[in-house]
């Protein structure tokens, strides 16, 4: 593409045409940049049209489009092909910096992101000067350039703050150092400079405390994987600022809004956040200055509003003293009873309290709320700073925390029972204090796994609870209701059996509840409590159990979906997949209703997907209908296809990529269920599954392939007979999976099905370029994975064909070449197999090998049987070698650059594990027996001379036992 007018002009157009809220219109238009976008140039378009476009909407959206494209394209991939040229690599690095820093903040916004994804893959190595040119910056005075390096820098260096440590790191956060850290110090001073000057306007206030913000999330960034030398040796003046900036306070930065925080709250909240890492990591070099950050903090807390604005303040300020006070040696800070009186009294119980702000959210902003609540995503909450405060004080303090709280909890309760219509906000911050005194550990699967023995849970439960749960009118006070709930699902190990079945038909019933919160809630503990273990590790609570309430169960749930606002709730949907799991056969009466409500349902979602863990949960239930139904009666496979397949065609018509893997899977789980031949519905696709463009996003590839495989299996002399020219298709598969280190085990997966099951007539002609093609990718590139797969591959081939066919076949391509294979390959190489099904194939294949190949008794051939016969003992014998060489640990880890839908495997669309010889072969080590004994009687004496003169002895010792055990003598 050139860089002329009719190309800009193109490309406007089509930019307009992707903001259209017409799809006919908006996906013509996202399909066509998406095929010019491995054109040269195409980059350098858009960053024309964002600096130079009159139109503001077009400038935005192509810097957008421009930031998604790098996202996408910038990652090179081994393997994968590259769409962006050098040059226009070279080009945009050349012009990025300068047009980011002279850009509109919201377009400087999106090509900062893009400098940082560029700067994860070329900084430093192949971008050296990106840092001096950012540096160099610092010194125009220009605040609006100034802040656009701070931001750029810092969405360069924040991954700093989750990466793990190694020599790499280090050497790029040292250059970092060297380059950064001096003028970043010289300009935080400064900046606080210019802040005095500019006392009185308002303006120039709110660029610099920007700047300030920046700054310091720069320091936290650059100060968290170990304490630089530079910034230890400029403590004093960094947390000196830093503590006067704590105490500041400006009237003209004060804002009226009481929702949204203002520049000193986000500015104070950074401090916070920079105090808390070197209390906790570098206590010893921080003690001195702890102190006097400990009372600011302490003023800050016991100053500031209840306003949502200070939320985040407020919770990074508790935050802190929580990890100041759970370090032994800042104990004694905290020992007097005073002082805990008057934490408990001053900061917790305060920021515990159910706000009205917290009311609109549970009732208006029910996810954002769920999402805080349950999924911990409350990290800059009050209530969860509060309770993690509570959690550190009982570290050291247990007895007399739970003492002080005790009271306040029980003057809480007597509040509310005063009046529970005026008072239940006291009741709600009596159970969540008692929530956060007794977790002292808690994970996701099992809730709280350690309690505090000073709480009783039990009683708490039966007193306070259970009588909540169990109100008739389940739409009253439902933050109570939802708190009831929540302590069930919470302290679900740690409560007797009794209770949580006492529990079930409660939360069952909550299912019907108007507030999103409280059905929510319910569904997600009854979901856990059904993935609860027992003694032998069947599940806790049984289908058996669960017969008296399991119409009820499945009516609720299926009827919440219809509630308003959870139309695609995630919760409800793994409760309906987990409820299927848990009763089995039980749902079998009510699948006929219940599969036209989720094949309703899928049909919705296809249309515009949204929720991935809603769908993902969806397709896994339509499995578990399939695998339950079909498991007591096969026959029924059909109505299932009957319920599915228009659904199904109308997500690949309209090619809802999202989709597509998860259709592939469930595809194949009614294909596998059909006895072996395959109906016309689904020959009609096979052809389509051959696209190159369904292959070439990398989330289709495995599910493709186990379709494939499930209509060899199934159908293979159907293939052969009715749909042969589609073979070389077949092939062109296998040859594009074969080429790319992260997918050839995908593409030996596809070539061992076509071995087993095609009809060998049928693939005569293509067999020899077939292995071609496995020795060119063995010659360019010998992954430990690749050799793994190839020995399976070749040991098939001698199982299904015979060892003289493999014999042939190698050495028709080149003389001598089936020695090479078993000196160079077979014989080092096999102790690598993994896998029982796998190390049988090799150990039968290689038998043949030794006892059916007459090439091996009688050419130069015969100078490698003693050392594969003793390789195959080794294999037996053994142990596995797992070592990999160092440079391919990460192959099989495969980045899919960007965002394409990565492949979500449905675990209850699982694959029973095949093996192609079955029952034919049951101890391999006999078959070598028996087979020796075979080609013993054909040749005599031969083979026991040539085991008394080369085999070693401890090889022989155990070939002896395998005779033994046969019952059978060499002759």
């Amino acid at each position: 593409m050139e860089l002329n007018d009719a190309n800009l002009q193109t490309l406007t157009e089509f930019l307009r045409k992707t903001l259209d809220p017409d799809p006919t219109i908006r996906r013509p238009a996202e399909k066509f940049l998406e095929s010019v976008e491995g054109n040269q140039n195409y980059p350098l378009l858009l960053l024309t049209l964002l600096e130079k476009s009159q139109d503001n909407v077009i400038r935005v959206c192509a810097a957008v489009t421009f930031k998604n494209y790098i996202k996408r394209n910038w990652r090179i991939v081994e393997d994968e092909p590259d769409k962006i040229s050098d040059l226009d690599r070279t080009a945009i690095k050349a012009n990025i910096v300068n047009l980011m820093l002279s850009s509109p903040e919201q377009i400087q916004k999106q090509l900062s992101d893009a400098i940082s994804i560029i700067g994860r893959e070329d900084f430093p190595q192949k971008w050296p000067d990106l840092l001096t040119e950012m540096v160099t910056r610092f010194r125009s005075g220009d605040f609006h350039i100034i802040n656009g390096v701070l931001r750029t820098a810092h969405s360069l260096f924040k991954r700093y703050r989750h990466e793990f440590k190694s020599n790499e790191l280090w050497s790029e956060i040292k250059l970092v150092l060297d380059t950064f850290a001096l003028p970043l110090t010289e300009l935080f001073k400064a900046t606080i400079e210019l802040c005095q000057t500019h006392a009185t306007d308002i303006n120039a206030l709110k660029v610099l405390f920007s700047s300030l913000t920046l700054i310091s999330k720069l320091f936290y960034s650059l100060n968290f994987q170990d304490l630089p030398e530079f910034f230890e040796d400029n403590m004093e003046t960094w947390m000196t600022n830093f503590h006067a900036l704590l105490t500041l306070d400006n009237k003209l930065l004060q804002t009226d809004d009481e929702e949204e925080a203002g520049l000193l709250e986000l500015l104070k909240s950074q401090i916070c956040d920079n105090a808390a890492l070197y209390a906790q990591k570098y206590d010893e070099e921080f003690q001195p200055y702890l102190p006097r950050f400990v009372t600011a903090i302490w003023n800050l807390l016991v100053s500031t509003g209840q306003e949502v604005k200070y939320d985040l303040l407020v919770s990074n300020a508790i935050q802190f003293l929580a990890s100041v006070c759970e370090r032994p040696h800042y104990k004694h800070l905290f020992e007097d009873q005073n002082t805990l009186t008057s934490i408990c009294e001053k900061v917790i119980v305060p920021n515990m309290e159910f706000r009205s702000a917290d009311e609109e959210a549970f009732e208006d902003n029910s996810e954002e709320y769920i999402r805080r609540d349950l999924e911990g995503s409350d990290i800059d909450t009050r209530r969860r700073a509060a309770c993690d405060l509570v959690r550190g004080l009982c570290k050291f303090f247990e007895g007399p925390v739970t003492a002080i709280f005790s009271g306040y909890v029980n003057s809480m309760l007597a509040e509310y029972a005063k009046n529970p219509g005026e008072n239940w906000k006291h009741k709600d911050a009596a159970i969540y204090l008692v929530t956060s005194l007794a977790s002292k550990a808690q994970t996701q699967k099992h809730g709280i796994t350690q309690a505090n023995e000073l709480v009783n849970l039990t009683e708490f439960f039966v007193n306070h609870i259970l009588p909540d749960l169990k109100s008739p009118n389940v739409n009253e006070f439902p933050v109570l209701k939802a708190d009831a709930v929540k302590y069930v699902m919470i302290f679900r190990s740690q409560l007797p059996k009794e209770q949580l079945l006492q529990a079930v038909p409660l939360l069952i019933t909550h299912l019907q509840a108007e507030s999103t919160v409280e059905h929510t809630y319910a569904a997600h503990a009854l979901e856990r409590l059904f993935t609860m273990r027992g003694p032998n590790n069947s599940t806790l609570i049984t289908a058996a159990e669960m017969a008296p309430f399991t119409e009820q169960l499945l009516n609720n749930l299926f009827k919440a979906l219809a509630l308003p606002g959870s139309a695609e709730n995630e919760y409800i949907m793994k409760a309906i997949m987990r409820s299927f799991s848990l009763l089995q056969e039980a749902i079998v009466p009510y699948i006929p209703t219940l599969i036209g409500q989720l094949t309703h349902k899928l049909l919705l979602v296809s249309k515009n997907p949204s929720k991935p863990h809603f769908n993902h949960y969806l397709f896994e239930s339509l499995c578990l209908s399939v695998r339950i139904t079909c498991k007591a009666n096969p026959t029924t496979v059909s109505s299932f296809e009957e319920a599915l397949f228009p659904v199904f065609t109308e997500i690949l018509q309209n090619d809802v990529q999202e989709f597509l893997p998860y259709v592939f899977q469930v595809m194949s789980l009614l294909l596998e269920i059909h006895s072996n031949s395959i109906p016309a519905s689904y020959m009609a696709l096979f052809p389509h599954l051959l696209q190159p463009v369904l292959w070439e996003r990398t989330g289709n590839i495995p599910p493709l392939v186990r379709l494939l495989q499930a209509y060899l299996e199934k159908g293979g002399a159907t293939i052969a007979g009715s749909a042969a020219d589609k073979i070389p298709g077949l092939l062109g598969v296998f040859q594009k999976l074969i080429a790319s280190k992260a997918n050839d085990h995908q593409g030996f997966y596809l070539l061992n099905s076509i071995i087993e099951h095609m009809p060998p007539e049928s693939i005569t002609q293509y067999r020899k370029q077939i292995f071609i093609l496995l020795f060119q990718r063995l010659q360019g590139s010998k992954t430990t994975k690749f050799i793994k797969s190839f020995l399976v591959f070749i040991n098939l081939y001698c199982v299904k064909y015979g060892a003289i066919a493999l014999q042939e076949i190698f050495d028709s391509i080149q003389p001598k070449m089936f020695g090479m294979v078993l000196e160079k390959i077979v014989i080092p190489e096999v102790q690598k197999v993994s896998g029982t099904v796998e190390k049988k194939i090799c150990a039968v294949g290689i038998t043949k090998v030794l006892t059916e190949c007459p090439a091996m008794m009688d050419t130069e051939y015969t100078k490698l049987w003693i050392p594969l016969l003793q390789a195959l003992i080794g294999f037996f014998e053994l142990p596995e070698d797992d070592s990999i060489p160092d440079d391919e640990h990460f192959i099989d880890i495969e980045d899919t650059p960007g965002y394409q839908t990565a492949f979500s495997q449905l675990a209850f669309a699982g694959k029973k594990e095949h093996d192609p010889i079955g029952d034919a072969v049951g101890n391999p080590k006999i078959l070598l027996a028996q087979s020796l004994h075979k080609l013993s009687t054909a040749c005599p004496g031969r083979v026991p001379s040539m085991l008394s003169t080369s085999l070693n002895a401890e090889a022989l010792q155990f070939l002896q036992g395998y005779l033994q055990a046969a019952t059978v003598q060499l002759v």
